[in-house]
């Protein structure tokens, strides 16, 4: 849903502040002109909200899939050029609920920084054909401006034996990146929902490092276990805990992927609808990207495999609440897993 841009790259404002001092000043411009953001996130002075740290860690994700996903980034031009802003709907993470080394298992792995900064589960979404569980973790401040997380899970116990070998040797050897500092600067904001600008720098870039693959390069071997049995679990593997995708809210979903297919984007074929009617999705198709692979002899190999991705999504009112329907789809979700299937 594209609107008219406003500047929230103001170097004053505390959104912008606390964003540059993260991911650099140019990043921060870049992020906060091309999203919509709400003036209620803007803030002066050196208290900050745990609303805008949530939007502080959005913002520098997307920046951050932009330099991982050129035909993301080419979109964005498109929407920059027309002198226009996107509104930042939602953005996916996948876990794994087994085996995880030091990180918490599953969508705790995420959940629990995400409760400090407002976030609670706002839907429960199982995706059986994958043998994973999806999660809607819902910014209770500001819902329906700040971006969710669909978090999901894959069950490692209902894999093949082999597989769950696999998955255990892959990531039985993650590591947590949050350590004491930054706990402190998540439980005062946890405590208070504000603190100062330093323990919201210091917060921000703990939870931006979860987001980050936490476990050794894989075998080669474990790979090509895990691949026919769950794909999701071999992107995992590569990829970690990175950003899966972001996802633009637009009037017209279906319009727009027939507006993107004829100017040559990789579009996922058909465009997913909810049993309700009222959540449209569609997807560019996963950008290849090249990783490393340890083989037998212990040197490493790359390969070219499926990164991260861009979405795009339609929500109507919902007439029971008069408000925007902020849920998702078990059989939307298991449809657009597949862009990452199908690179």
């Amino acid at each position: 849903m594209p609107s008219a841009p406003q500047s929230h790259a103001n170097p004053d404002q505390t959104l912008f502040r606390l964003l540059a001092a993260t991911v650099g000043a140019d990043k921060a411009a870049l992020a906060l002109t091309t999203l919509t953001i709400d003036p209620a996130l803007a803030g002066t002075g050196d208290t900050v909200s745990r609303a805008q740290v949530a939007m502080a860690l959005n913002a520098a994700l997307f920046a951050d899939l932009l330099d991982r996903v050129p035909t993301a980034q080419r979109y964005i031009d498109t929407v920059r050029a027309a002198g226009e802003t996107i509104v930042f709907d939602h953005g996916a993470l996948r876990t794994i609920d087994g085996e995880t080394g030091d990180l918490p298992s599953g969508h705790m792995a995420f959940g629990r920084f995400l409760a400090p900064l407002g976030y609670e589960v706002g839907g429960l979404y199982p995706l059986p054909k994958l043998k994973m569980t999806g999660r809607a973790y819902v910014q209770r401040d500001l819902p329906e401006t700040i971006p969710q997380f669909f978090v999901s899970e894959l069950h490692v116990d209902q894999l093949p034996e082999a597989a769950q070998g696999a998955c255990t040797n892959v990531f039985g050897t993650s590591k947590d990146p949050l350590g004491k500092d930054e706990w402190a600067a998540l439980d005062t904001i946890a405590s208070d929902g504000v603190c100062t600008f330093d323990t919201a720098v210091t917060a921000l870039k703990g939870a931006l490092a979860c987001f980050e693959r936490q476990h050794e390069t894989p075998a080669l071997a474990d790979y090509e276990l895990l691949l026919p049995e769950t794909k999701e679990g071999a992107w995992i593997a590569t990829e970690g805990n990175a950003f899966n995708h972001a996802t633009t809210r637009t009037a017209d979903v279906l319009a727009l992927s027939d507006t993107l297919k004829d100017a040559g984007y990789p579009m996922k074929a058909a465009v997913e609808i909810s049993q309700n009617g009222r959540v449209r999705q569609t997807a560019i198709l996963a950008d290849k990207v090249v990783r490393p692979f340890r083989e037998a002899d212990g040197s490493d190999v790359p390969l070219p495999v499926p990164g991260s991705f861009y979405e795009f999504i339609t929500r109507d009112i919902d007439p029971e609440t008069g408000k925007l329907d902020l849920t998702f789809d078990s059989g939307n979700a298991t449809g657009i897993f597949a862009v990452t299937r199908n690179a």
